[in-house]
Parts: C-alpha cells; sequence; structure tokens
C-alpha cells in the first residue's frame, strides 16, 4: 500500500523557507536560528510524557536491567550518540545504555540501504541481545512509520518489556507500539523532509533528558556534579579532583591523595574525605546506601 508522506508534518514544506535558496548566507543563517528556537518549546509540550519515560528507564535500572535505543539513520545514531556517552559521564557498564542502527553498526558511518524497512531486523536485533521484561526499549523515528522501529517496538512489548515511541508527528504508527508516546511536533523543516534539522535536535534533547535524569535518580549526581565521573584520562582526573574539592573543601593535594587511594572513584574518595575512613569502609557505606553519595555521609 503506498503511503502519501505529505501528510507528515515531518515532510511539509515550511512556509518561513520558501525564499532560502536566494538568501545570503547570514540570512540562511537567522532563518535556521529562528526555526530552531522553536524546538525547545515543542519539547516543553512533552515534558510529562518524557518524565513517563524516565520512571520506565529509571525502574529498569532498580532492577538491574537496561536502557535500548533503536533507530534508523539519524535517529539510529542519535541513539548510538547517547548511548556511548554513558560509560564516560557516569561510570557505567556498555551494557547497560545500548544504541542499535538499522544495519549494524557499520551503518553509524555509512548509510545501508533498505535496513530500515524490514521489521524483522529490528526482532532479530533485541533478540541477540537477549531483551528481557526488565529492559527499557526506546524507538526513535522522526517520521513516526520506520518498520525497522516497529517491529522492534512490537517484540519488545510482547515480552513485557517497557517501550517507548518517540518521532515528530502526532498520532504516529511507532506511537500504537508502545506503552508511552513522545511526540514532539518541532513543525516542517528548513529543508524540507530533512529531519537531521529540527526533528533531531529535539530527539537528542530528549534522549539527553532522558539518559541524565535516569542517572541522576540512581545516585550518579551531588548537587550539580558528576560524581561517578570515569576517570580514562588527564583532563577527567584534573575534573574528577574538582569535583572532590568542592564537595569536601580540601587541599588539591589531600584530593589527589584520595582519588589515587580509591583507585580513582570519585564517590568513594569523596565519602572517604568526608566520613575520615578507608576505601574499604567508605565502599560499605556506599553500598548501604545504594550508592548516593549524601545518604553514604549521613550514614557514618
Amino acid at each position: 500500500m503506498k503511503e502519501n508522506l505529505e501528510l507528515l508534518t515531518t515532510e511539509s514544506r515550511n512556509e518561513d523557507t520558501m525564499q532560502i535558496d536566494t538568501a545570503s548566507p547570514l540570512d540562511i543563517l537567522r532563518i535556521m536560528n529562528e526555526q530552531d528556537q522553536l524546538v525547545a518549546l515543542a519539547v516543553k509540550e512533552v515534558l510529562p510524557d518524557i518524565e513517563a519515560a524516565v520512571q520506565f528507564v529509571f525502574q529498569s535500572f532498580k532492577n538491574g536491567g537496561r536502557l535500548i535505543y533503536l533507530g534508523a539513520g539519524t535517529s539510529g545514531r542519535l541513539g548510538v550518540l547517547d548511548a556511548v556517552e554513558c560509560p564516560p559521564t557516569f561510570s557505567t557498564e556498555p551494557e547497560m545504555v545500548v544504541g542499535l542502527m538499522a544495519g549494524g553498526e557499520g551503518a553509524f558511518l555509512k548509510a545501508v540501504e533498505g535496513a530500515e524497512d524490514d521489521p524483522e531486523l529490528g526482532v532479530n536485533d533485541l533478540k541477540q541481545l537477549e531483551l528481557t521484561e526488565n529492559d527499557t526499549v526506546i524507538g526513535i523515528a522522526a517520521s513516526g512509520r520506520t518498520p525497522y522501529v516497529i517491529g522492534a517496538l512490537r517484540y519488545a512489548r510482547s515480552i513485557g518489556a517497557k517501550t517507548v515511541a518517540l518521532s515528530c508527528n502526532k498520532n504516529a504508527a511507532i506511537s500504537k507500539e508502545a506503552d508511552q508516546a513522545i511526540e514532539v511536533i518541532v513543525g516542517p523543516e528548513v529543508l524540507t523532509g530533512s529531519t537531521r534539522l529540527k526533528s533531531g535536535t529535539a530527539h537528542k534533547m530528549i534522549l539527553n533528558m532522558i539518559s541524565t535524569s535516569s542517572m541522576i535518580l540512581i545516585g550518579k549526581a551531588y548537587e550539580n556534579l558528576m560524581v561517578d565521573v570515569k576517570v580514562s584520562n588527564l583532563k577527567l582526573k584534573e575534573r574528577a579532583i574538582g569535583i572532590i574539592r568542592k564537595i569536601t573543601g580540601v587541599s588539591y593535594e589531600v584530593g589527589l591523595e584520595a582519588l589515587e587511594k580509591s583507585d580513582l572513584q570519585v564517590k568513594t574518595a569523596i565519602v572517604m574525605i568526608m566520613t575520615e575512613t578507608t576505601k574499604q569502609e567508605a565502599e560499605k557505606l556506599l553500598a548501604a546506601a545504594n550508592g548516593y553519595v549524601k545518604i553514604a555521609i549521613q550514614k557514618k
């Protein structure tokens, strides 16, 4: 059955950008900037839907489950990007947040034509991950109609995993396959159908919100500091020492010493200083507090 894509908001023409092909470079930039300012307002309208998704992910993490993003093209790449940023930012295991793309890892750098049109590919990718009912699957498709995403969401839901559909069209096809729909309506693109623009920006914002909020809820932050940052290079080591000093008020030397004694575990170093305990004692306090630094400090 032939689809009329022109009925989709993401495929309709933007009346405010019709003359962009004859505009000056600066005017092109002004037009794009004006359109981009609409994105944050569109995201604001769907905050309750995003909150529901965050609750799914939070419960998955509490139950030992995973957050799994999947999509095709730009949508898939945005999911992968968010997933790969979690280990260095929050010291999570790579398996905790996963990004899947139609066509596999190679499709991140080079498009795999037709991969998104097969719903069974989405099913197979989730089966290879050994999806369980403890996981949350977020299907991303600006158009809201990608077969790869539809197949994956349908399968995930059938085995009891929580499902979220993220699109940029009202009454999207993928919304019908999910426990929670997020339909962020950013309006027609600057270039008709180029959903890497406003749609992509909106989805990046929302994925940032979902992963960051979920990590905060499981104790990956102290106030607004990343206390679970992975110390994997010199820059991040200096950042870690700075975080320790901001929270504890100690000198650079004391912060560095605690970080090294904690085997580069920022949370442990903070608890060691604040409770005047050894690494082993601080680890026990953190374990008893389920990883929340504030609670660990109070338990001493």
